[in-house]
């Protein structure tokens, strides 16, 4: 008999005659299927393309894999990293951090280091950058708004001119004084040229854990992130969910409160699903624009308000074992069009399966329907080819194959409007009783994977009893006190509970009450 108390399950979710329905399998999507399989549910998962993962995932051409845009695995929040630990066991590697800034033809240490900024800047310029930072310091900018507001405040104006201005515009397609601040808060959050420099000589204040911009290794699968979400596929699949690929929804049926049904179409013909619960990872405005009967006008207005930015790789195969040593450099050179090159290699080199050729992706950000969006695959290929002589980072003459590959509604952009936009649907779904938002694209929310999956985790305890408002968990929120704390906490209790048991009944469902914190 196992020492660990188990606690009595909570009540099964109404309507569990009907299917639970995933819409995503993206790191949110299959994390809450997973979730439902081992309180003994078996989930239907949705998703329009033919892999598992969503941004997440990892694209396979000759034997190569490469990345959608670079994923760290990095977390605070230990049920997470046991998780995927779990998941993937030797598989999961630990990696060394390099990354540089390409700038005027000089790479620079990102995170910076001042005498590497100082000796490639040059002392006039590198001086011009401490007398702004100390301006900015006297009398900052207020209110603090906009991305280009957050990032002076903590640089100052000639260092966000240097490194942030045109970089912003080449990744968002609009200038940094239209980005709301908030983005830099959650994906830079707790830097500054203060905390980079005293962070060289390892003086940061105390803290409760490492500024996020700073950390210099993290975990990785071997073959890429797809094959953390492939085992997530298998289990879920292994514990009776269903995952269906290749399957886009196009409607969402509602009526009382409810989402009665799911419509998606595969190849022209259309499957209707009738929906117990729904849990989506969708983007928000493809939800709104799939329900039927339509929202008021000024729910439609609203969706159509939030914007995306897509993306393009261009995978580059080249004849050579090693061309520079950086994870990935971000390119802030206005001449060309790419915005950051990968080197999937130096990830894991089982993602490059001749040791004598390395893989770059060249990533570029646009908007679908756009120039850049609408050019064919070989001029794409051409451009990358071209880009990367004017770069000078490798010898073109040696390249030797490349491969295109697109991604639709790849970021949620934070825009001016956007959160006056999003609160008008939020007020309006939250109608939906058996209808829950998670993910990045599902609550319009620039999260990592650790946070989505999180907010999966609560959504599911959600179905089970507990009342978690999902959209209190951010990308910046550490976990240290409040109601996330307790949530979290719940969740690293109860899956060490599952563990156990596991470890004690094999093969048989847990089912485990939500922690009412």
């Amino acid at each position: 008999m196992s020492s660990v108390e188990v606690r009595e399950s909570g009540p099964s979710p109404a309507h569990d005659r009907d299917p639970f329905i995933i819409i995503g399998a993206g790191p949110a999507g299959l994390t809450a299927a997973y979730e439902l399989v081992h309180h003994g549910v078996k989930p239907i998962v949705l998703d329009q393309d033919e892999r598992v993962g969503g941004l997440a995932q990892t694209v396979e051409y000759k034997g190569f894999r490469f990345d959608i845009g670079g994923h760290r695995f990095f977390t605070k929040v230990s049920v997470v990293q046991g998780l995927w630990r779990s998941m993937l066991g030797r598989e999961f590697l630990k990696r060394p951090r390099l990354s540089r800034i390409y700038y005027h033809r000089k790479l620079f240490d990102y995170p910076l280091k001042p005498l590497n900024a100082l000796r490639k800047l040059g002392f006039g310029t590198a001086c011009s950058v401490v007398m702004s930072y100390l301006r900015v310091k006297v009398a900052p900018v207020r209110p603090e708004v906009s991305f280009e507001d957050w990032v002076t405040n903590r640089f100052g104006r000639a260092l966000y001119r240097i490194f942030f201005e045109s970089y912003t515009l080449k990744v968002w397609g609009i200038s940094g004084k239209d980005i709301r601040a908030q983005w830099a808060a959650q994906r830079i959050r707790g830097l500054s040229l203060r905390t980079a420099l005293m962070g060289v000589a390892k003086r940061l204040p105390r803290r409760s854990g490492p500024i996020k911009t700073l950390v210099t290794e993290f975990e990785y699968p071997r073959l890429g992130p797809g094959q953390m979400w492939e085992a997530f596929r298998g289990a879920i699949e292994a514990g009776g969910g269903t995952v269906r690929l290749g399957s886009q929804v196009i409607g969402l049926h509602h009526s009382g409160g409810r989402i009665t049904g799911v419509v998606t179409t595969r190849g022209g013909a259309t499957s209707p699903e009738p929906a117990g619960h729904v849990i989506s990872s969708m983007p928000i405005r493809d939800l709104v624009r799939a329900l039927v009967p339509p929202p008021p006008d000024a729910v439609r207005a609203a969706a159509e308000r939030l914007s995306y930015r897509d993306f393009i790789t261009v995978a580059v195969v080249i004849d050579e074992p090693d061309v520079f040593p950086d994870n990935w450099i971000y390119i802030h050179e206005a001449a060309v069009k790419v915005g950051r090159i990968q080197n999937f290699k130096n990830w894991s080199a089982d993602m490059v399966p001749d040791a004598a050729k390395t893989c770059l992706g060249l990533e570029y950000f646009c908007t679908e329907g756009d120039a850049l969006w609408s050019q064919s695959d070989d001029h794409l290929m051409a451009l990358a080819r071209e880009e990367l002589r004017t770069l000078g980072l490798v010898d073109v003459a040696k390249i030797v194959d490349s491969r295109v590959v697109r991604v639709r509604q790849a970021y949620p952009v934070y825009d001016d409007g956007y959160e006056e936009a999003l609160e008008v649907l939020k007020k309006y779904l939250v109608r939906f009783d058996n209808l829950q938002l998670v993910g990045r694209n599902g609550m319009h929310k620039y999260n990592n994977q650790d946070h989505s999956m999180v907010t999966a985790m609560l959504a599911v305890r959600n179905l089970f009893g507990e009342q978690h408002d999902l959209w209190a968990i951010n990308s910046d929120d550490e976990y240290q006190e409040g109601p996330a704390a307790a949530a979290v906490s719940g969740l690293a209790a109860d899956h060490a509970v599952r563990d156990q048991l596991a470890a004690t009944q094999p093969n048989q469902p847990t089912r485990l009450p939500a922690h009412t914190g």
